[in-house]
């Protein structure tokens, strides 16, 4: 920003859908997203959920002229999803996938397989954090009984942290992803009083689209209806973050979102509403200064409730860890079971004994594919157990910190 001690930022926020033979109309949501961008013309473009590298080639190709500048970040056995596209040159990139990231053998969910992470890009001078292309956390597909809500904390976390630590040297953070998370919900909370990130819905001064802000709207008619039955407006998990550091200011001027159907058309560009922000940049005449983890005075007891959640969750994994470890043990005990019957059974055969080839064989393979898939989830919760606990000594450290402050 040296020259122009003030910049207008339109940023575009979005959780694409776009799933390879899954999604519905994806091609010809993908070409809706990409004409409207290029119609809009916004500075900075947050993508969620781009799961086809072709769609982002695709839009790649249509934005060129623009949006010159573009990332897509990799990770996971899917890829993360996450792409940017800035009408500022990209200096330089950055991924981080979270440690913890649900369950391989839930597969009907599936978010194992994407790596979700938080993805950062250097532009034109000052730093932009993006969660979930931007970032995306673990979803949460049932509130009642959320398995997933430790692992989403972690997330939540790890994200501070790193928006905290890769920061310093930035004059604007700016955040945009799906969070999964509603906004009353611990772990916005934690992340937004560890970083001190401002929520633009929350600063708008001008604000249009669904009422509360809501991103996940019942009108859309790609949204699972049930779901959203508890929340007949819908509900706000697509956000976009920001503040200022050193001698700069933001503000957010005006924030939109999209009402279900685009514009001219019978679907809208997802099952996600998008959220547009105007934010007003300003550098200043002295230093503001930021020190991270002090605006917020109820900052000890939203950590303590983190800790709670994530103290539960690893008593869950210990008892995981436990059950196929035993699992593991006695289907060990069985092959070595077998081993002996076999043995007695040729030394029968010697007699004349039949020996049931067929049946130990069957035995034989169920009690290897036992042991082998027994022994990998053992592994894959003793290392849930290791992130959960290494967590928890982070918010138990940062909890004593903040409470000796004076």
């Amino acid at each position: 920003m040296e020259g122009d001690p003030t910049l207008r930022l339109r940023v575009f926020n979005l959780n694409c859908w776009a799933i390879r033979y899954l999604s519905k109309r994806r091609q010809e949501r993908v070409r809706l997203i990409g004409d409207t961008l290029r119609r809009e013309g916004f500075d900075l473009v947050l993508l969620q959920e781009v799961w086809s590298e072709q769609d982002y080639s695709d839009l790649k190709a249509k934005l060129g002229g623009c949006y010159p500048f573009s990332h897509y970040f990799r990770s996971g056995v899917i890829g993360s999803g996450l792409c940017v596209f800035s009408r500022f040159p990209i200096l330089d990139t950055l991924l981080y996938q979270y440690s913890l990231n649900g369950y391989p053998y839930m597969l009907q969910h599936g978010d194992w397989f994407c790596g979700k992470s938080v993805g950062l890009v250097l532009a034109w001078g000052f730093t932009i954090s993006l969660p979930p292309g931007s970032c995306q956390l673990h979803a949460e597909y049932c509130r009642e009984k959320d398995a997933y809500l430790p692992h989403r904390l972690v997330q939540a976390w790890e994200l501070a942290q790193f928006i905290r630590h890769t920061s310093k040297a930035a004059d604007v953070v700016l955040l945009g992803g799906d969070l999964n998370m509603h906004p009353e919900d611990v772990g916005i909370r934690l992340l937004r009083g560890w970083t001190g990130l401002r929520d633009a819905f929350a600063e708008a001064t001008r604000f249009e689209g669904c009422e509360d802000g809501c991103t996940l709207i019942p009108n859309n008619c790609f949204t699972v209806k049930t779901e959203l039955l508890p929340f007949p407006l819908g509900i706000r998990i697509d956000y976009i973050l920001y503040k200022a550091i050193s001698s700069f200011t933001v503000k957010c001027e005006e924030l939109k979102t999209t009402m279900g159907t685009a514009p001219g058309t019978d679907i809208p560009f997802s099952d996600h509403e998008a959220v547009m922000a105007t934010l007003h940049i300003q550098r200043q005449g002295r230093a503001a200064g930021a020190n991270l983890g002090t605006a917020e005075p109820m900052l000890p007891d939203v950590v303590t409730e983190a800790r709670t959640e994530v103290g539960v969750g690893l008593r869950a994994a210990q008892r995981q860890r436990y059950s196929t470890g035993r699992m593991a043990v006695l289907a060990l005990l069985l092959l070595l079971l077998q081993a002996v019957a076999a043995l007695g059974a040729l030394a029968g055969l010697a007699a004349g004994q039949p020996f049931p080839k067929l049946s130990f064989s069957l035995l034989a393979f169920l009690a290897i594919g036992v042991l082998l898939l027994a022994t990998g989830l053992h592994l894959f919760h003793t290392m849930e157990v290791k992130m959960l606990q290494g967590t928890e000594e982070q918010m138990r450290m940062a909890l004593r910190a903040l409470q000796e402050r004076p």
